[in-house]
C-alpha cells in the first residue's frame, strides 16, 4: 500500500528542471451589459486584470507547488512582459537564473477578455518562429552547466511550438540527460513530435496523437490504445505512453503492462492547463517512485483537480494529498498526516 506522507515528503527533494516556451496568461475581467452601437459585439466594463504563469512556466509552478526545487529554461522577449513574468515567476520560488533574454523576440502573453467565468476573446501576442542560433546555443550551455551542478532528477520538456524547443536542442539535452542517468519527459506538440526519442514519458493528448499517427477512427478501447502505443514506439524508442483522454481519463503502457485509468467525476469549470499539471505530476511521481501505476494514478487525479478552477492554476499539494486518501488509498481508516 502506497505511503502518500513519505511520497508527497519526498517530493522536496527533488530538483526539476523544465524547458519549453514561457508564457504570460493575462486575464482581463469584466461585465457584459450592452452590445456595441459601433458593431455586433458585446461591450466588456473592465472590473480588473489579473496576470498569471503560463506554457512551460505553469509546468514549473506545478512542480514547485508539490514542493520540488525547480528551475526554468527557456528564451523570452527583452521587454515588459519579460519582467513581469520573471517577476512572477521568482515570487513563487522558480529559478529563473538560466533564462536567455532576446532582442529578437517578444514575450509570449495570450490575454484572455472574461466575463461571467466565460471567455469572451483572447489576443496572442507572440513570435513563433525558431529561436536564433546565438540563442539556442546560450540556452544550451545554461542546461549543460544546470546538469554538471545539479545533477536533476527529472527534465520535462513542455512543447507549445512557440520556436524555444529546436531540433537541435531537443536532441542535445535528451543526449545530456541520458548520460547523466536523469528521468526524460515531454509534453510534446505537432511540430516537433517525433523528435523527442528515448524519453521516459511521453504525454501527448489523443488529439494530438492521431494528428501525429493520421489516425482517424475514434476507437478508445484498450486493444486500440495498445496499438498506438506501439505505433509511437517504432517511431520514438521511449518508455511509457501516458496519453490524456479528456473527460474519459488517461491511458498507460510501458511494455507488456497497459491500463485505462477513467477520470473521477468533476465540475469541470476550465481544462486550460490541465496537461501541464499532468506531465509536472506524472513526472515527479515517476522520479520518486518508478512505479507506473501510481504515476497515471496520481496525475489522472491532478488533471481533475485543476480542471475545477478557472484559468491557469496549479496544484494545490493539500487538495491533491487529501484526493490520493480518499480516492487511492485502499486503507480507508488512514488519518491524513501533515505536509509541513
Amino acid at each position: 500500500m502506497t505511503n502518500f506522507e513519505s511520497l508527497f515528503k519526498d517530493f522536496s527533494s527533488l530538483r526539476v528542471g523544465v524547458v519549453g516556451d514561457v508564457m504570460l496568461d493575462t486575464y482581463w475581467w469584466g461585465n457584459v451589459e450592452r452590445i456595441s452601437p459601433e458593431a455586433p459585439v458585446p461591450i466588456v466594463a473592465l472590473h480588473h486584470r489579473e496576470q498569471r504563469i503560463g506554457g512551460a512556466g505553469n509546468v514549473a509552478l506545478n512542480a514547485v507547488s508539490l514542493g520540488a526545487e525547480t528551475s526554468v529554461f527557456s528564451v523570452t522577449g527583452d521587454d515588459a512582459d519579460s519582467n513581469i513574468l520573471n517577476g512572477l515567476l521568482n515570487k513563487h520560488d522558480i529559478n529563473t537564473k538560466y533564462l536567455v533574454k532576446s532582442g529578437d523576440r517578444i514575450t509570449t502573453n495570450k490575454i484572455r477578455v472574461m466575463s461571467r467565468n466565460q471567455q469572451m476573446l483572447r489576443i496572442d501576442s507572440e513570435i513563433v518562429n525558431d529561436i536564433s542560433r546565438e540563442d539556442e546555443q546560450q540556452l544550451l550551455d545554461n542546461f549543460s552547466r544546470y546538469v554538471r551542478d545539479n545533477v536533476p532528477s527529472v527534465v520535462i520538456f513542455e512543447d507549445y511550438n512557440k520556436g524555444v524547443l529546436s531540433p537541435t536542442l531537443i536532441q542535445s539535452m535528451i543526449q545530456m540527460c541520458k548520460k547523466h542517468d536523469i528521468v526524460t519527459a515531454v509534453d510534446p506538440k505537432r511540430k516537433n513530435f517525433f523528435l523527442y526519442q528515448h524519453v521516459d514519458i511521453f504525454k501527448p493528448n489523443l488529439k494530438e496523437v492521431k494528428d501525429g499517427l493520421n489516425i482517424l477512427v475514434d476507437d478508445l478501447s484498450q486493444l486500440h490504445l495498445n496499438k498506438i502505443h506501439e505505433e509511437l514506439y517504432k517511431k520514438l524508442h521511449h518508455k511509457i505512453s501516458l496519453i490524456t483522454l479528456s473527460e474519459k481519463g488517461v491511458f498507460v503502457q510501458c511494455e507488456d503492462y497497459s491500463d485505462i485509468i477513467p477520470a473521477h467525476i468533476r465540475n469541470v469549470a476550465d481544462v486550460s492547463g490541465a496537461g501541464d499539471t499532468v506531465i509536472a505530476v506524472a513526472s515527479l511521481v515517476y522520479a520518486a517512485t518508478k512505479d507506473i501505476s501510481l504515476t497515471a494514478e496520481i496525475a489522472n487525479l491532478a488533471g481533475g483537480i485543476v480542471c475545477e478552477e478557472v484559468g491557469t492554476v496549479a496544484i494545490q499539494k493539500e487538495k491533491l494529498f487529501d484526493d490520493c486518501l480518499g480516492l487511492l488509498l485502499t486503507n480507508p481508516g488512514t488519518q491524513p498526516a501533515s505536509l509541513q
